[in-house]
This record gives C-alpha cells, structure tokens and sequence, in this order.
C-alpha cells in the first residue's frame, strides 16, 4: 500500500476520473436506457402475468360455481327423472294388476258357465237314463204280470174302473 501512495500521480488521477465520468455519460446515454427498458418490460410483463393469474383464478372460480350449478341442475333433472320413471313403474304394475284381476274375474265367470252348462248337460242325460231305466223296468214289470192272460184282464178292468171314477 505504501508503493501506491507513493506513486499517486494527480494527472492519472483527473484523468481516471475523466474516463469514469465519460464512462458513465456513455453507459447513461447508450447502456441506462435500455437496461432501464429492459427492466421496465420485465416488470410490466411480471404486472400482466400477475394480473393474468388473478383474473385466471376469478375465471376457474366463475367456472367452478358454473359447474356446480350444472351439477346440481343435473342432479335435480336426474330425481325427476328417476321419480318419473318410479311413477311409469308404478302405473305399469297397477296396470298390469288390474288387467291380470279382470282377466282372472274373466276366467272365473267363463269356467262357471262352463260348469252350469256341463252340469246342465250331466243332469239332462241323468234324466234320459233314468228315464230309459223305469221305461225298461216298467216294460219288464208289465210282461210278467201281462204273460198269464187271467191276470191282464184283472189288470184291464181294474184300469177301467179308474178311469170311469175320473
């Protein structure tokens, strides 16, 4: 340190100092500025990204409450249409009931008739046979008691007499 105080030259000093201060005129009138621009557009580009962001964020937030009214208007339109389709089902069963209960009332009222007219017809022939029956048991009867000829003329003046007191 003592070799530079020793050596100190007051000409290189004004001179060094010349050089600065034109070194800095230069680097004010052709580096500051547009170092300062630079800076400046940084800034400013860091401003719009912020700004950028914020008004991203309000976005996703209108979208976020956008989508949950869509969810919820979905969700509302789903039960009605899930309600509806349990009243469609509902319907259909009641439907069917009725249907099936009038049919099987149907079905009832067919197989009764077929019975009456079954039973009609059972007791319509009951009474052919029956019928033939006493016909063959009365025939059968009369040629035994009409075989000897002492007991037909007993038999046909007996049925005289009936018939004249009537």
């Amino acid at each position: 340190m003592e070799k530079l105080i020793n050596d100190f030259s007051f000409g290189l000093f004004i001179w060094q100092v010349v050089i600065f201060v034109g070194l800095i005129l230069l680097l004010k009138k052709f580096a500051w500025k547009p170092i300062l621009d630079a800076v400046n557009e940084r800034e400013e580009g860091i401003k719009n990204a912020l700004l950028s962001a914020e008004n991203a964020k309000k976005e996703m937030q209108n979208l976020k409450s956008d989508n949950e009214k869509l969810l919820a208007e979905a969700r509302a339109e789903r039960d009605a249409l899930m309600k509806e389709a349990r009243e469609i089902k509902d319907k259909m069963i009641n439907d069917a009931k009725v249907e099936a209960q009038a049919t099987g009332e149907k079905m009832i009222e067919q197989a009764k008739a077929a019975i009456t007219s079954e039973k009609n017809a059972a007791m319509a022939e009951l009474k052919n046979q029956v019928s033939s029956l006493s016909l063959e048991i009365a025939e059968k009867v009369l040629r035994d008691e009409l075989s000897n000829k002492e007991a037909q003329t007993k038999l046909v003046e007996k049925m005289l007499g009936d018939a004249k007191l009537n």
